[in-house]
């Protein structure tokens, strides 16, 4: 049956969960709000995901503007990931799907 009184989904609703329904991207936000900013520090948050699979997450939540890279000049140099201003808007979201999760509504039956 078809809805009559729905609109279309707005594009901009279509592009934020394209990049929102990779696998991986919400679990990396959830530890990029609890403090993870290095590579190795989100490699160790979430446990199974493979490296060149976070790279490749990392980039994509950087091209959105979710995420900042940031090379800091030390001995040894590395690179840290910030959240950015776009990024932390995203914690209610993040936050009501870690309440959702813990009320074992997220559990598949």
């Amino acid at each position: 049956m078809r809805c009559r009184s729905c609109s279309p989904l707005p594009e901009e609703v279509r592009r934020a969960a394209d990049l929102l329904e990779r696998r991986w991207t919400v679990s990396i936000l959830y530890v990029s709000h609890e403090g993870a900013v290095r590579f190795n520090e989100f490699l160790h948050a979430l446990g199974s995901i493979p490296p060149a699979t976070l790279a490749q997450r990392l980039a994509d939540l950087e091209e959105a503007g979710v995420l900042r890279r940031e090379v800091i000049d030390a001995r040894p140099p590395h690179v840290e990931y910030r959240l950015t201003k776009r990024g932390r808007q995203l914690r209610a979201l993040v936050t009501a799907l870690a309440r959702f999760a813990e009320t074992g509504a997220g559990t598949v039956r």
